[in-house]
């Protein structure tokens, strides 16, 4: 059996820090799918299209991993993917409270998922794609924050 794992996310924009979570994972899988989700609820500031084009570019030598927009409830988004694994990123304790009851759903809804979690490389843990829109929205340089291909 394939080990496929969901990596989901709004990756508005993605960052080093999901480059990071997605490089150290990536060898515990046969495959990684990231998963842009689409949420109707969220005002984002790139389009769907932007975001999974970044994507793409930034691990387009990468035969494991594979790029898909998606929405609706993450949990069905890995069964239609036939994932056995959630994967997430944690950078901080109020990551881990919020991560953890949506991992306890996911398994209430199909215990046949584990999430699995990766700790964030200290240096990552204060970037996030919430901060670097702040930043974009303010004309500040966000080069380090982003990979390469993040061209806006």
């Amino acid at each position: 059996m394939n080990r496929t794992a969901l990596f989901p996310g709004s990756f508005d924009p993605i960052t080093v820090g999901h480059v990071d979570i997605i490089n150290r994972s990536i060898n515990l899988f046969d495959k990684l799918i990231i998963g842009v989700g689409i949420n109707t609820n969220k005002q984002t500031m790139f389009s769907i299209d932007q975001r999974v084009d970044w994507i793409k570019k930034t691990f387009s030598g990468n035969q494991k991993i594979e790029v898909l927009a998606y929405d609706g409830l993450t949990v069905d988004f890995a069964k239609k993917c036939d994932a056995q694994y959630i994967l997430r990123g944690l950078r901080t304790s109020t990551d881990f409270q919020f991560e953890k009851a949506i991992a306890q759903m996911n398994l209430y809804m199909s215990n046949q998922i584990e999430t699995v979690f990766i700790l964030s490389t200290p240096q990552y843990s204060p970037v996030s794609s919430t901060i670097v829109r702040d930043i974009i929205r303010h004309g500040g340089n966000v080069k380090q924050f982003v990979p390469e291909s993040v061209k806006y």
